[in-house]
């Protein structure tokens, strides 16, 4: 609990604090004060300052079990930046929507029969109270849902633009399909088969402009759970190839889905990174998970068919002795042979008594197993082929394996195993008993394994090249020209990136705006027929399956809604019959561009007018540089977004840019990535979390329901049951108490422990600070307007200083420690005094406005002030009294402190010098002898040496 709320009746208590803030809230709705003017539009204004400030925070899911203390950290925060820029007199566009489409809604909706529409509104309306509490400075005529038809109108006008678009390679750039079809048309661009464009049937025309759109519909590798009847992403599989939901079994295998071609956009995603204000780490990430690589493609002949690899070490290839294909690579099947061959150890065959039959079993089992899974299994498995393979380097015949350490969404699914050079390709090979070839000189010392280093080429030669004696680069150089030249390869980059899986065979999604016509071939729906709104369905159950039924297939709850799905639509050549997409997007969708919509939420005809996008997210190159690639200026999340949706949201904004209907090259200029709350959880002896809050310490050890439970500490949730509660706060401290608690508790960038007893340290911060002003006893206002010394404004230009610096560089556990330490100076000087001089108090007020909103402003009406101060003023530096009159220096007598001493702070060296000599200490130390040197740094130190 709080700190008494009884004692004085004008107390700052938490009842008073909740008085105060439910006043200013209501004032801030009804005057609009954080209502951010737009250039153009109905959120238009008279006088749109120059000075503008977007900030976002990362897009939030409206969780059914509200929020806990954890989950504000980063709004806070942002609220604090925000109003710091809006009190400096700059234009702030600070909105909050909610990501609101997806799966845990849908589940609740199965469980309980209630409209996943209706939980998702009445999860929406609890946190915009709980974070209403806060008195975030949201701009609410700004505030989205992805679950609106009026948004989500704009989700599939931009899938569009992306379906109706293909990737120049030339221009390196998306251009409208219709470009391309006309170059088709003209003849400047060949078909596939080389036949003229106008001797192809309309359907083989269509199906040539399809596969070169940036959506597209492909058989991909998938994660099935038949007991789930949905796909699910790999981050839903455990390690043991089950769904975390459920516990079902996992099948990889492919099926027919929409595909995103972000593929194309990899380099552009990778080097404008380097125009980012971005965290190195997140910056990192990304090049990871897009994995550009250099080498070559080498084309292996096995029983007729091309086996094409990609390796980035060609310099090697003398010393590949086995290929491997991962099971669901399209030419396992193919290179089967019907018996095994003379040339094979037992070990080879899995046990089997055919090729067929061993890979058969391999590849079934493989499908259980997760990506992750097959990448960190230590074990190496798998089966031969019965099928060998040249190698074209050398002639040498080498044998095929199946083995799932390869996976298909890498290079090409297929690898040349190079044993003396590649630890994984090392254990197969020995495990197998096959050859070991080294190619790369590992130096005398070495007594490893493989040796995946850099070192001279050996044994790699044939009679008409020969690598030898060569350094890893010229060698390269050297075997791809050979590659080049015989037919065998060529130089080429290569991706870890694959083209994204954008479907979902769920309810609860944004609808696809395509239609498949008799031919089941896609057709955009025309613009204005959007939104494509969801159908009221009474079953949101996924069809299920037997959990080991791998040859299932999914039947979306979509496709139960037979009148939506078989539809008459007349789109532009009289009414035809056609049949909607039963699947839905993905959760990621809404988020890819939901700030664009945030700049201009209310407009009906565009999604977001070009002079509003320009004005708000648009380059600066006079601020930011040249290069500056526009964005909102400052992007605050959880780290754990690093990748994928920022990638995503990346890739759908270079396709706007690219189409003329952006200004910017990226959503976001500046990211931060806040830390977390975290608090101690526990757990009873069958490892299964109980309530912290219902736990007992006794003895130094805790329990629970009468039993022992076992203390652990990670990050605030509902998993681990060791949630708090915002509304506990609101109640027992006031809103601007918790803020106060949250900023100081560390760096915003920083993971910090809760510790709910030591919120009451901010609460005694703020009651110390009320005194200031307000009598405890009677009520009365203590300010006056009696001068401060010089030495008060010293201490106050001092603080305006650091906490200006503090609030700009969101550094706001220092800038609450600066006003601390102001505050406690001021208590000590004028706690007992009769008033408060109003020169030292209006400063303190206005420093304090974005940490704790209301009670500044409840201070700031109180001192005489019409209005809010929400728009400012902030105190601004004299820098007269941020110069030092004097300054000490440290005396150092042979490295060791010994004394200090004052002088003046423009002292000559000669006078510091005199001065230190003359200190008497320094003078017993040297017992009448001269010094042998003496060495002054200005305003530093002096170090005297005997």
């Amino acid at each position: 609990m709080s700190e008494a709320t009884g004692g004085p009746e004008h107390r700052y208590t938490a009842e008073l604090a909740g008085r105060i803030e439910q006043r200013w809230q209501d004032y801030w709705a009804d005057n609009g004060t954080f209502h951010a003017p737009n250039p153009v539009g109905p959120l238009a204004g008279d006088d749109v300052p120059s000075d503008k400030l977007f900030v976002q925070d990362m897009f939030p899911y409206p969780s059914g079990s509200g929020l806990h203390v954890g989950h504000p950290l980063g709004y806070i925060g942002t609220d604090a930046y925000a109003r710091y820029h809006r009190m400096i007199g700059r234009n702030v566009l600070h909105a909050l929507g909610y990501d609101a489409f997806g799966l845990p809604a849908e589940q609740y909706a199965v469980q309980t029969g209630t409209h996943p529409r209706t939980t998702t509104h009445a999860n929406i309306a609890n946190m915009r109270r709980q974070l209403g509490r806060l008195g975030l400075g949201h701009d609410d005529r700004r505030s989205v849902a992805t679950t609106d038809p009026g948004f989500y109108k704009w989700t599939q006008w931009i899938f569009l633009q992306i379906f109706n678009s293909y990737y120049d390679e030339k221009a390196a750039k998306a251009r409208p399909i219709a470009e391309l079809e006309q170059e088709f048309a003209d003849g400047a661009r060949p078909t596939p088969d080389g036949r003229p464009w106008a001797e192809l049937s309309t359907v083989e025309q269509r199906q040539v402009i399809d596969s070169h759109r940036l959506v597209y519909i492909s058989d991909a590798p998938v994660n099935w759970a038949p007991g789930l009847g949905t796909v699910v992403a790999n981050e839903e599989v455990t390690a043991d190839g089950r769904s975390d939901r459920g516990n079902f079994p996992v099948f990889r295998k492919n099926l027919s889905q929409w595909m995103m071609r972000i593929t194309a956009y990899a380099d552009r995603l990778i080097d404008d990174l380097d125009l980012l204000d971005w965290p190195e780490t997140v910056k990192a990430m990304q090049r990871n998970w897009i994995g550009r690589s250099r080498g070559a493609r080498v084309t292996f002949r096995a029983g007729g068919e091309s086996i094409e690899v990609f390796t980035t070490r060609p310099d090697t290839l003398f010393g590949a002795t086995y290929l491997v294909l991962a099971p669901e690579h399209p030419l396992a099947g193919k290179l089967t042979a019907d018996a095994w061959p003379g040339e094979h150890r037992e070990s080879w065959t899995g046990g089997a008594a055919t090729p067929a039959e061993a890979v058969a079993a391999y590849r079934a089992a493989a499908a259980r197993k997760s990506d992750l899974d097959r990448q960190e299994n230590k074990e190496k498995t798998g089966v031969f082929t019965g099928s060998f393979a040249v190698n074209p380097v050398n002639g040498k015949e080498i044998p095929v394996f199946v083995a799932d350490y390869v996976l298909m969404g890498y290079g090409t699914g297929a690898i040349m195993a190079v044993p003396a050079q590649d630890q994984r390709d090392y254990d197969f090979a020995t495990k197998f008993g096959l050859e070991i070839i080294r190619t790369v000189d590992p130096g005398a010392d070495f007594d490893g394994e493989a040796f995946t280093g850099d070192g001279l080429a050996i044994n790699s030669a044939n009679d008409s090249l020969s690598l030898d004696g060569l350094g890893v680069a010229e060698a390269k150089k050297a075997i791809i020209g050979w590659l080049e030249e015989h037919g065998h390869g060529a130089g080429t980059v290569q991706y870890k990136l694959r083209d994204w899986l954008f479907a979902r065979q769920r309810y609860w999604g944004e609808p696809f705006p395509i239609v498949y016509d008799e031919h089941g071939m896609p057709v955009a729906v025309p613009e204005d027929q959007l939104p494509v709104e969801l159908p009221e369905v009474d079953d949101y159950t996924p069809r299920t399956f037997d959990p080991d039924d791998a040859d299932s297939v999914p039947s979306p709850p979509l496709s139960r809604a037979t009148g939506w799905v078989e539809v008459t639509l007349d789109l532009g050549d009289g009414p035809k019959k056609y049949r909607r997409d039963t699947n839905v997007m993905p959760q990621w969708a809404g988020s890819c561009w939901y700030q664009l919509r945030y700049v201009d939420p209310t407009n009906s005809d565009a999604f977001v007018a070009p002079e509003n996008e320009k004005y708000w997210v648009g380059p600066r190159p006079a601020e930011h540089g040249a290069d500056d690639p526009g964005g909102t200026d400052l992007y605050v999340g959880g780290v754990e977004h690093a990748v994928l949706h920022l990638l995503y949201s990346r890739f759908w904004h270079k396709v706007l840019f690219d189409l003329g209907h952006v200004s910017s090259k990226e959503p976001y200029r500046r990211l931060f990535n806040q830390g977390y709350i975290q608090a101690n959880a526990y757990r009873d002896a069958r490892a299964i979390p109980v309530p912290a809050d219902e736990v007992e310490e006794r003895d130094g050890k805790f329990f629970h329901g009468g039993e022992e439970v076992f203390q652990e500490y990670g990050k605030m949730g509902k998993s681990l049951k060791n949630a708090v509660t915002p509304d506990e706060m609101f109640r027992d401290y006031g809103a601007d108490t918790f803020r106060f608690y949250e900023m100081a508790m560390g760096p915003l960038a920083d993971s910090r422990p809760w510790v709910t007893k030591d919120v009451v340290g901010a609460q005694r911060f703020l009651q110390r600070l009320w005194r200031l002003f307000v009598d405890e006893e009677t009520g009365a206002f203590r300010v006056s307007d009696s001068a401060a010394t010089d030495e008060d404004r010293k201490r106050l230009h001092r603080t305006v200083a650091g906490v200006r610096e503090d609030y700009a560089e969101l550094r706001f556990n220092t800038a609450g420690a600066k006003l601390i330490e102001l505050n406690n100076h001021l208590t000590k000087t004028y706690g007992t005094a009769a008033a408060t001089p109003k020169e030292l108090a209006e400063p303190l007020v206005m420093m304090l406005a974005p940490l704790c909103p209301h009670l500044a402003e409840e201070l700031w009406q109180r001192l005489g002030h019409q209005g809010s101060l929400a728009h400012g003023p902030f105190p601004a530096v004299d820098e007269r009294y941020l110069v030092e009159d004097t300054v000490e220096y440290p005396i150092q007598v042979n490295g060791k402190v010994r004394s200090r001493i004052t002088v003046a702070a423009d002292a000559s060296r000669e006078d510091v010098q005199a001065a230190a000599l003359a200190d008497e200490k320094v003078v017993a130390l040297l017992e009448g002898a001269e010094p042998r040197k003496v060495i002054v740094v200005p305003k530093k130190l002096v170090n005297v040496v005997r």
